[in-house]
């Protein structure tokens, strides 16, 4: 389990108090709850989730105080926008969230093959890894765009030495067409990515070629989004974990405002790290949420099946 676990009953007093804070002092979340007739809760279930779109079209903040603004890839055009008040906040969770899976950043090489994120800039994937990286005792953590011998020398080299590997989809298959690699300390961490790029597969799918290119029993994921602070790691089959600051629900598609705790539909999540934006996001992935907390991500929904909330919002 990720982090010291909290109680069931420990996680939704603190979800209810941080929903009555954001509801005085986010205009947007309370005046999308008060839009939909949610103004009190009494139970975790009863929390409104904003759409994530509102990330693109409004200022999701609780005061007025940031130093740092993370952007979505801007595959679609328009790039979500989180602020952050307070940097730290994130640099604590995103640092216990990864040692509890992976052991001290310290202890291990870091290697960030992130090249549209770098490209782009004001990535909070790009700020977590590069952090990472410079918590690391080894000079040879960085990152890389496409000189991907370079980074087949480096991976060749190291016999005894843990060494973690975020990539991006899309630069990992274009890796692994160049290159085979095999290396017992190398652990693999996919991020997602492949849109506007290449082809579209599956996760299964891409895990099947990467196993096959990286001559590995499993690859890893990440799975984090520009509006979330917390991140879930998987380390097979493509189960993430939840963790103290992260909890996962599900709604039907067809109904926005319902919520179940285990299923198969559209993922909500519960951020209660996102002090100063909005902790309770309604994300645009299907998935399946299992009785343990863990989860699946079983793809997009599809445009047609998106509820546009903020389209009432602007009314």
């Amino acid at each position: 389990m990720i982090l010291n676990c909290e109680s069931q009953s420990n996680f939704e007093t603190k979800a209810i108090k941080t929903f009555e804070f954001q509801y005085r002092n986010n205009i947007v979340y309370k005046s999308y709850c008060d839009l939909i007739l949610k103004k009190k809760v009494s139970n975790i279930y009863d929390i409104p989730f904003l759409p994530i779109k509102f990330f693109k079209s409004h200022k999701v903040i609780c005061s007025d105080n940031y130093s740092h603004i993370f952007k979505s890839s801007g595959t679609q055009g328009v790039r979500s926008k989180h602020y952050i008040s307070d940097i730290n906040l994130y640099i604590n969770t995103f640092t216990k969230i990864f040692e509890s899976n992976y052991g001290k950043i310290s202890d291990s090489i870091i290697l960030g093959l992130l090249p549209s994120y770098l490209e782009q800039g004001e990535s909070s994937l790009v700020f977590m890894v590069n952090h990472l990286i410079n918590e690391s005792n080894f000079k040879e953590s960085g990152f890389f765009l496409n000189n991907y011998g370079e980074l087949y020398r480096l991976l060749n080299k190291q016999k005894d030495t843990k060494v973690i590997l975020f990539g991006v989809s899309y630069a990992l298959l274009d890796f692994i067409e160049k290159f085979k690699i095999k290396s017992k300390n190398l652990v693999v961490i996919e991020t997602g990515g492949m849109k506007g790029k290449r082809k579209e597969i599956t996760r299964n799918e891409l895990h099947m070629l990467l196993k096959k290119g990286f001559q590995t029993v499993n690859i890893h994921s990440e799975y984090g989004m520009t509006e979330l602070l917390s991140q879930a790691y998987s380390k097979e089959n493509g189960i993430f974990k939840s963790n103290a600051s992260l909890k996962v629900f599900v709604r039907d598609i067809n109904n926005p405002l319902s919520l179940k705790k285990t299923g198969k539909g559209a993922l909500n999540f519960i951020d209660l790290s996102n002090k100063n934006s909005c902790s309770f996001v309604a994300s645009e992935d299907v998935g399946e949420v299992y009785s343990n907390g863990d989860f699946k991500v079983l793809g997009r929904m599809d445009e047609s099946e998106i509820r546009g909330c903020n389209l009432m919002f602007n009314q």
